[in-house]
């Protein structure tokens, strides 16, 4: 066989698809052209021998926000100092803050931050990522950061899946006419972005403060009137109606919903909705009103999972420390999180069919762990014994 290669002596190893976590013991994997083709097979082929330890499918990380020029420890000071987030916002920090770094950064500036920021990700096994833009909020600072994005998605061995996120915030310049700059995103930014062929998704923060829920529903149908697919921030910090809206609109991911309500849920439920969690940022930005994940499953809603790494409100590159965090503040059982954290990342992104599991014919994305169990990822909190991460059947992690 051409660029074959065989994972042996597997412990135990996991996997997860619509049906919830299945786990095979004293396993193999056999890897051709970059795809699984075997389970339980072995031939007479190179092997990497995992000396009875787990084996899992890669993260699929959701929801990151990585094209910025510089960190925003300033506001972490600020936070411990009894700052609350909103605060900071409203006195010039928050997303705002990182705007002028990426209008004035050149384009091979922010190649080289990015290319380091997803170094970091493969080295905590996460082998997908989405990644928006949104702290340009000009256009030609939006596509710089989906070009960067492209750029580096084009050489490096990760996924990353682009979103569009003009409406992030009202840049300084709109405070005074936010009609405005709702009217640039839709009428110039979106056609643009469509035109430039890069992005797939189309995201809004849709909370107060930011973008109302009549401003959401004309940029998200606006987006789709271009190819653009709808995804949305929800319900972050109160009930604005949001998870309603995503509901009725059908986008592919609700994000945040921290403060989502009942009738919030209902909508998600009905329409399908993937509710993507992020309990870093609750983590981070040192709060205790983690999303009601329990309520949201027994619902019936698919939940994922994923780390909203951004400057400001979840410097945070780790999916097993999000585990973590689902298993302990959100209720969540190890194989809900671990599930969450890989084949619904997936289908949020619409890509279940190719990673976030292993399966026969999707992409070699594993995780090779000196781990015996499930339970020991969230048990290790923030020390993870990865051995290796293999990524398209190729070892880009490890020795």
């Amino acid at each position: 066989m051409n660029n074959s290669i065989q994972i042996d002596n597997i412990g135990c190893l996991y996997t997860a698809n619509e049906n919830g976590v299945q786990s095979y013991e004293n396993t193999s994997l056999i890897i051709e052209n970059g795809l699984i083709s075997s389970i339980g097979d072995s031939c007479e082929i190179n092997s990497i021998n995992c000396n009875g330890k787990m084996v899992t499918a890669g993260f699929v990380d959701s929801h990151t926000h990585p094209v910025f020029l510089n960190n925003r420890e300033n506001e972490y000071s600020m936070r411990i100092a009894g700052s609350s987030y909103e605060e900071i916002a409203k006195n010039g920090g928050g997303i705002i803050s990182s705007v002028n770094g990426v209008r004035n950064a050149s384009e091979d500036e922010l190649v080289e931050k990015l290319e380091k920021r997803v170094n970091r990700f493969i080295q905590n096994g996460t082998t997908t990522i989405e990644a928006k833009s949104g702290y340009g909020l000009d256009t030609d600072s939006e596509l710089k950061s989906l070009s960067v994005i492209d750029r580096v998605n084009q050489k490096h061995t990760i996924d990353i899946i682009p979103t569009f996120m003009g409406a992030h915030a009202i840049p300084a310049e709109y405070n005074n006419n936010p009609n405005d700059y709702i009217n640039l995103v839709c009428d110039e930014m979106i056609p643009e972005v469509s035109k430039q062929g890069i992005a797939l998704f189309n995201d809004v923060f849709c909370e107060e403060g930011y973008f109302n829920i009549a401003e959401t529903r004309k940029i998200l149908n606006k987006g789709i009137e271009y190819g653009l697919k709808p995804r949305m921030h929800a319900d972050e910090f109160i009930d604005s109606g949001a998870a309603q809206l995503a509901g009725e609109i059908g986008v592919f991911s609700a994000d945040h919903l921290m403060a989502v309500s009942d009738s919030g849920i209902e909508s998600l439920a009905q329409n399908d909705v993937i509710g993507t969690l992020l309990p870093g940022t609750t983590f981070f930005l040192g709060k205790s009103n983690y999303a009601p994940a329990r309520k949201l499953i027994n619902a019936g809603i698919n939940l994922a999972l994923a780390t909203d790494f951004n400057p400001g409100s979840s410097n945070i590159q780790s999916m097993p420390f999000i585990i973590s965090l689902a298993c302990l503040f959100m209720g969540m059982t190890v194989e809900e999180a671990f599930q969450a954290a890989t084949y619904n990342g997936a289908k949020s992104l619409g890509l279940e069919n190719k990673v976030g599991s292993i399966e026969l014919g999707m992409k070699a994305d594993l995780i090779l762990w000196d781990l015996n169990s499930l339970i020991e990822i969230p048990y290790y909190i923030s020390n993870h014994p990865i051995q290796k991460v293999i990524k398209n059947g190729e070892i880009v992690f490890g020795a």
